[in-house]
């Protein structure tokens, strides 16, 4: 095995032991579209257009994963998206 394979695996290995959560936003009757998506780009760094798209998918599936990591990055950004009055979750 070449020194750029074991690095690959090394760096498979890594990835596989970094536990990933994800913030899970979920519908309501009470937030605008508008609301949403200028939240999402604020907290969760998201383009105007991913933004869209996340509430379209709330809109109509209840729930959709709007950030992956690790759970101490997500924590703040997901305090924001409540204190924003959105409801999310850690999962």
């Amino acid at each position: 095995m070449g020194t750029k394979e074991k690095y690959l695996e090394e760096l498979l290995l890594k990835e596989e032991t970094v536990k990933q959560n994800e913030i899970v936003l979920f519908n309501d009757e009470v937030n605008t579209f508008d609301h949403v998506i200028d939240t999402l780009v604020a907290v969760c760094d998201h383009t105007p257009e991913q933004a869209e798209q996340c509430s379209l998918i709330v809109h109509y599936n209840g729930k959709c994963t709007v950030k992956t990591g690790e759970y101490k990055e997500l924590e703040p950004r997901c305090s924001k998206l409540l204190q924003a009055g959105l409801s999310a979750e850690i999962v």
